[in-house]
């Protein structure tokens, strides 16, 4: 899959995709990542990309000829396989997990990260198929946002985890938070102990104790991805009896 970004801030994204697990899927073009620094398509000597808004306010508008280009382009290097074009903003639909699978599975996308008050909204209108937002909170533009998506996305592809069942355990794969986990010293000076089921050796009862576990924390964080596994018919008779005692 392949993701162009257009931003004018193209050096924020080489730490990320050099360093990391997810390194290992920029590195082998699993997701084929290519940047667009915007102010090479802007047409002053001062490479200019953004300007004051008609009717008064603070602020400035990323200017409308720079990106028409810019994402012209882009279209045009991709040739027949032409994929969302996303903008970044807070009045986006809320980036899930759900979101990141489809995108995961599909053949990438076109990124247009935003700065300032915002962009011109003719070209917002003219090209943007989907727009996506972090959370009810402002950045100061489209990159981490970006970011963020790339990284959700690349830990989804084959070979990228270095177990091919982590991503399957993660925090809302099956409607649910994740549960807690431990690792080595079995105790810690202080007496905190390591739940004695996941010492037992049986796997049967540590994967009830973890199923439990998500239910007990998602109940208590985030009722509201309860009602959404029930409604969806991902929460068993077990898992009811269990939250019917919490």
């Amino acid at each position: 899959m392949r993701f162009d970004i257009l931003t004018i801030f193209p050096e924020l994204f080489a730490p990320h995709l050099m360093h990391g697990v997810t390194r290992r899927a920029f590195e082998s073009r699993q997701v084929d990542v290519r940047l667009w620094p915007l102010r090479d398509f802007a047409e002053d000597n001062y490479r200019r990309v953004d300007d004051r808004p008609y009717g008064g306010g603070p602020g400035m508008v990323m200017l409308a000829e720079p990106l028409d280009k810019a994402l012209a382009a882009v279209k045009a290097d991709r040739g027949e396989n032409q994929p969302a074009v996303i903008h970044f903003t807070p009045t986006g639909a809320r980036i899930d997990q759900a979101r990141v699978q489809e995108l995961a599975a599909g053949p990438g996308a076109i990124l247009l990260c935003g700065r300032y008050e915002g962009i011109d909204q003719r070209v917002l209108d003219r090209h943007v198929t989907l727009e996506l937002s972090l959370g009810d909170f402002v950045l100061s533009g489209g990159e981490l946002p970006a970011l963020a998506l790339l990284d959700a996305v690349a830990r989804l592809q084959d070979g990228v985890l270095g177990d091919a069942q982590s991503h399957q355990q993660d925090s809302f794969s099956d409607g649910l938070l994740d549960c807690p986990h431990y690792s080595r010293p079995e105790v810690l000076p202080d007496g905190r102990e390591v739940p004695a089921v996941l010492m037992s050796g049986h796997h049967a009862d540590i994967k009830r104790w973890r199923r439990e576990r998500s239910l007990a924390v998602t109940a208590a964080r985030r009722p509201d991805l309860i009602g959404a596994a029930r409604a969806a018919g991902l929460l068993s008779k077990a898992d009811e009896a269990f939250l019917a005692k919490l």
